[in-house]
C-alpha cells in the first residue's frame, strides 16, 4: 500500500473540523491534524493577500487522493482550496497499516 500526506488550508477553525471530520468519517483518510492558525501571505486577484487560515495535515492512502481532492472541493469555501500531497516512503510499518485499514477500498 502506498500512503500520503496531504497539507490543506482553510479559512476557519471551524471549517478545518468541518473538513478534517467529514475525510476521517467517509474513511477517505485515516487521520486529520489541525495544525492551528497560520498567517498566509499569496497573490490572489492580482494584489497580495495577508489572511489568517488553519493548517490542517491528513494521512491516507495515494489511490485515495483524488477522491480526497473533490471532496475537499465540494466542502470548502474557497474556490481554489490548498492541497497538495506528497508520498510517504518510510514510516512505522504498524502506522502504515493502520492507515492502510482505516480508510476506504478503492
Amino acid at each position: 500500500m502506498a500512503a500520503c500526506s496531504l497539507y490543506l488550508t482553510a479559512a476557519t477553525q471551524a471549517e478545518a473540523e468541518t473538513i478534517s471530520r467529514t475525510l476521517v468519517e467517509e474513511r477517505l483518510a485515516a487521520c486529520a491534524n489541525l495544525l492551528g492558525p497560520i498567517r498566509s501571505f499569496y497573490w490572489w486577484q492580482g494584489k497580495v493577500q495577508d489572511e489568517g487560515e488553519v493548517a490542517l495535515l491528513l494521512k491516507t492512502r495515494t489511490d485515495l487522493v483524488d477522491r480526497v481532492v473533490a471532496r475537499v472541493k465540494e466542502l470548502h469555501s474557497y474556490s481554489v482550496p490548498c492541497v497538495v500531497s506528497w508520498s510517504i516512503d518510510i514510516g512505522n510499518p504498524d502506522y502504515l497499516a493502520w492507515v492502510e485499514s482505516e480508510t476506504r477500498k478503492v
